[in-house]
């Protein structure tokens, strides 16, 4: 078969299963398997594809068809320009949370400092890519990051190999490992579960664990139990970046208020409060 017969083919499948992205995914899926580029298969419509090959690739299909995430098929992702292992056990890194990484930026450039013995923490780190990111954009920073579940912790020292970068991956709930280290937290990234329970997501996300995505039934119950903890602390976080849907960041606010943080800089999914 050929490659252009088998784009046509594949994407048919793929938009009868009412996948918007059916042309795209089809594409990233044949130049994975291949090793060539989409500009190249597209010029060489005539490239015979070994069945060997075929057979996978319709098996990729047949998978994505159930609308299992690309990323899971492919079993990686991009996250502000790097490339990181996903699995099953994990979320796969949004777009929207990039927008952490740039107010973390700011926030730098604001402080006109490089972050150097500063204590860092990602609370919730699934596949790693934020306390990595981090670690990678400013390495002078301690990094170290949480989850409470062992799979998720095992991709994020894989990850962490992957890209060389120096963190501590703590098994726990919330800010419970974090304490007694030196020097003390003084920025918490936050992605957590927000969404709420009876929240209409599209059948991707539900390949993707459901402990990862829901927060309770408005959303925010991880959160609070965050700012609970960061209350309890002698020695408070002076920055929390957060990401949540904007119709709870209200709310929100008004539960960092009453742990005496406030509204620092919002942008699209995420907050920065300050205490």
């Amino acid at each position: 078969m050929t490659a252009s017969d088998w784009l046509k083919q594949s994407e048919a499948k793929l938009k009868e299963a009412r996948i918007v992205t059916a042309h795209l995914d089809c594409l990233v899926l044949l130049e994975d398997a291949t090793g060539k580029n989409r500009a190249w298969l597209l010029a060489h419509p005539e490239f015979e594809l070994p069945a060997a090959l075929t057979t996978i690739l319709d098996s990729r299909v047949y998978r994505r068809a159930q609308h299992v995430p690309l990323a899971h098929i492919r079993g990686h992702a991009e996250f502000y320009g790097r490339d990181f292992i996903v699995n099953e056990h994990t979320l796969v890194p949004r777009p929207e949370t990039e927008t952490m990484i740039e107010l973390l930026r700011d926030l730098a450039a604001q402080e006109q400092t490089d972050l150097s013995d500063v204590l860092l923490a990602d609370i919730g780190t699934g596949s790693g890519a934020i306390a990595i990111t981090a670690k990678l954009e400013f390495p002078e920073a301690q990094v170290v990051a949480t989850d409470i579940d062992e799979n998720c912790l095992e991709t994020a020292h894989q990850n962490a190999r992957r890209h060389q970068a120096d963190i501590a991956f703590l098994d726990g709930n919330l800010l419970e490992p974090l304490s007694g280290f030196d020097p003390p937290l003084r920025i918490l990234l936050c992605n957590l579960p927000y969404v709420p329970d009876n929240f209409q997501i599209n059948t991707a996300a539900t390949h993707e664990p459901r402990h990862a995505l829901f927060g309770g039934a408005d959303g925010l119950d991880l959160y609070r139990e965050l700012f609970g903890q960061i209350d309890a602390m002698e020695a408070k976080p002076t920055y929390i970046l957060t990401e949540a849907l904007p119709p709870q960041h209200e709310e929100l606010a008004t539960i960092a208020h009453s742990a005496s943080y406030d509204i620092k800089q919002t942008s699209d999914f995420i907050q920065l409060f300050e205490a």
